[in-house]
């Protein structure tokens, strides 16, 4: 009873802060937004970096100056900086010249393409190509000429890990996402100055003439911890909220044609200790993938014998629970317009996830036959057709399946509607009967720039499973001028079981959630950027209406204007556990209700250092016991050539039952020859599972990622409970290549 008052709470404050504070916003400090024309030139200039002394360049006219958004709102920035835009009938180009007192102070913590930007000096533009106010792309480069990109989709918004060494995409930001295009950059007296060059095939776009895009710019100023736009946004909103960018007039674009076929060859030594035998395999194979636009705003991709073997490996993780653990999507094929086909909750209600394609329970990889996808955009209804078959390995039992997901949705502004279907079917001599259905509709409710509705009705249809089959959720979202507030409810059925998404809790469940979070800017004359108190909860019930999770968070974030950060918080937890689980080898918990405090706190380096440090440290009550939970890691920059992160993750646990110490180690190392050419490395080890995995990868990259690499993975572990050893070990070498057929 208690926590339903405290979320009752919670929502009455989010409630009434949202109405105080619509009295206060920030919207005539915003001003219009923006507009520059692009300017169409006959040849494009030589991409070499060099713009003060280009004649080219110098007869187009700057677009405007930008404005800063931190550390103090408003204000001009420290530095000038200069955009010019061009184009042909086949490339979009832009020009940048980031004027700096002390370029010898410009920061650059790592030469990898789709390094993150956030800590260095960069600048990146997002291009909103068919002006839908949802989606776009994302360019961006530092001064040692890294290539970044990326796609978003409905404004971004969506849970996500925004780093492609650290995890995948599962929500409206896809950093994997790689084009094909080139930037080049000069780091002089006057600071640094790049050129972009952006081939129209690149992009998917609306063609005609006279069209409008939607755009905005941002650099970062690292010296001064400065971020500065180019159509000014309220506290707490970034570049991606195209609603809020300006806009690119007089764009005159014919359809350029676009066709690549993107073979591979690969080479493979592998050996499995666990094999009697133990002999070696040696293994060859090749497969190809086809991009081919069927309009500007409509691509079809058709892949044969679909390869992963450059990607890195997941992260480990230790399950001190008893729900499903999470591992995102990395492959770069099914990440290519991932945001389209998502519905649901992701990480916790995903309807259609992708890697249940090509990996079975267990982390087992089935080998990917082929399969074809259909993308894009008419007019303002975005559509996307997905067909897939995986082979079948018999000695464990799996069968060949095919995978169908169709989505379409319906844009007007920040508004739409959608439905999704998802099918597996097993197929085969003697299969029938075997399949899993997945049908939804879902949309969402712009109300103004500030807030919105959403939600989604979504049923099963598995063999076997009769009602009790449908999941729907619904949820409001305030985000402006430093308040950032949501609550919703989501509800699974027992039977809801979607075979190609995925669920973080089985059995049926009831969600009530809720945020208020506000930042509070500091004035220019404070060391303070600024404090980020916030309040959160999040209530499970199961399909009896029992609690089995409540979570209470109430925290503050308080961060300088040098980057150094401090989050003190305290958390209130319910576990209602009506079922004795293992949560650890001989340590069983018993069932019965636990109600527990912990306090957490974190603490945050300036991450443009040579050494930064990361820590964060949770003490108190867990399942009847205690639980020390201390994690950290450290970075290492050693120029732009060389970077490292030891991480170390520490779970002191003790429980009536037993106690038990559960660790994960991880280290990353990274060297980069040149922002094409790398090495890198992921070692880690699970110490509940006494397992220690090595991924170490080449790569010498062309393309849109392509080109070669080197990989080799060695996992070694338990092979018996006397004997510890090497379990598998694999050697890659493959080699692909990009051939532009109708450039």
């Amino acid at each position: 009873m208690q926590i339903l008052k405290n979320l009752l709470a919670l929502f009455i404050f989010s409630s009434i802060s949202i109405g105080i504070h619509a009295q206060q916003s920030t919207d005539a400090n915003l001003g219009e937004r923006p507009t520059s024309k692009a300017v169409q030139i006959e040849k494009g200039p030589d991409i070499d970096g060099e713009v003060l002394t280009d004649p080219l360049w110098l007869n187009v006219n700057t677009i405007g100056e930008m404005v800063q958004n931190q550390p103090n709102w408003g204000l001009a920035p420290s530095e000038k900086t200069d955009i010019r835009i061009a184009y042909t009938a086949t490339t979009f180009y832009l020009s940048v010249v980031c004027y700096d007192a002390t370029p010898e102070a410009l920061v650059v913590s790592d030469a990898r393409r789709d390094a993150d930007l956030a800590g260095t000096d960069a600048f990146l533009f997002i291009l909103d190509t068919y002006h839908d106010s949802q989606n776009g792309f994302v360019f961006g480069t530092n001064s040692v000429g890294i290539e970044y990109d990326a796609q978003v989709d409905n404004e971004g918004q969506g849970n996500f890990n925004n780093n492609r060494q650290q995890g995948g995409v599962i929500g409206g930001f896809n950093l994997n996402w790689d084009a094909s295009w080139v930037v080049k950059t000069k780091v002089g007296d006057f600071g640094w100055s790049a050129e972009f060059a952006i081939p129209f095939r690149t992009l998917r776009f609306k063609s005609g003439e006279n069209t409008t895009w939607g755009i905005n710019f941002r650099r970062n100023i690292r010296k001064t911890n400065e971020i500065n736009f180019w159509s000014q946004l309220p506290l707490g909103l970034d570049m991606k909220r195209l609603s809020l960018a300006g806009t690119l007039t007089d764009l005159t674009i014919k359809n350029p044609g676009n066709l690549k076929v993107i073979p591979y060859a690969l080479g493979r030594v592998d050996r499995d200790f666990t094999d009697a035998n133990g002999e070696t395999d040696l293994d060859a194979e090749i497969g190809v993938d086809v991009k081919y636009s069927i309009s500007p705003s409509m691509t079809l991709d058709l892949t044969y014998n679909t390869d992963f073997a450059q990607v890195e490996v997941d992260d480990q993780q230790v399950n001190l629970d008893r729900f499903n653990l999470f591992f995102p999507e990395k492959r770069p094929f099914f990440l290519e317009n991932a945001g389209l086909f998502t519905v649901g909750s992701p990480g916790e209600v995903d309807l259609f996830f992708s890697r249940r394609i090509g990996i079975a329970d267990g982390g087992i990889q089935t080998p990917i036959i082929g399969g074809a996808r259909l993308s894009g955009k008419i007019n303002k209804t975005n559509i996307g057709l997905l067909n897939m078959t995986t082979g079948d390995v018999p000695d464990l039992g799996i069968d060949k399946n095919n995978f169908t997901v169709a989505r379409i949705n319906h844009q007007e502004g920040r508004s739409g509607i959608g439905a999704l279907f998802a099918n597996r079917s097993g197929i085969g001599e003697g299969i029938s009967g075997d399949y899993n259905r997945t049908f939804a509709v879902d949309g969402r409710l712009g109300l103004g720039k500030k807030a919105k509705l959403s939600g989604y009705l979504a049923k099963t249809d598995t063999p076997g499973l009769e009602d009790k089959d449908l999941s729907f959720q619904f949820r409001s979202d305030y985000n402006w001028n430093g308040w950032r507030m949501f609550a919703g409810y989501t509800e699974v059925g027992e039977n809801f079981n979607p075979e190609v998404g995925f669920l973080g809790r089985e059995g049926g469940f009831k969600k009530v959630e809720g945020l208020v979070f506000y930042t509070l800017r500091g004035d220019e004359n404070s060391r303070f950027l600024e404090n980020r108190p916030h309040i959160s909860y999040r209530g499970y019930w199961d399909a009896l209406n029992r609690l089995q999770t409540s979570f209470l968070h109430v925290d503050n974030h308080w961060v300088w204007k040098n980057a150094f950060e401090v989050h003190t918080g305290v958390n209130f937890t319910t576990q209602g556990v009506y079922q004795p689980f293992d949560i650890s080898k001989g340590v069983t918990v018993p069932a019965g209700t636990y109600d527990h405090a912990e306090s957490q706190i974190v603490i945050i380096t300036n991450p443009s250092k040579p050494v930064s440090i990361s820590t964060r440290h949770v003490n108190g009550g867990f399942f009847g016991g205690t639980r020390f939970a201390n994690s950290a890691s450290v970075r290492l920059i050693l120029g732009d050539k060389f970077n490292a992160e030891i991480g170390f993750q520490h779970n002191d646990i003790r429980l009536p039952g037993g106690d038990f110490i559960a660790d994960v180690f991880r280290t990353k190392l990274a060297y980069s020859f040149t922002p094409s050419i790398f090495v890198q490395s992921l070692i880690q080890y699970n110490s509940v599972a006494d397992f220690w995995s090595a991924n170490i990868r080449f790569g010498w990259l062309q393309q849109a990622n392509t080109g070669l690499f080197l990989v080799y993975n060695e996992n070694r572990g338990q092979l018996s409970d006397l004997v510890s050893g090497p379990l598998n070990r694999s050697f890659i070498v493959k080699y692909s290549r990009v051939f532009d057929v109708l450039k």
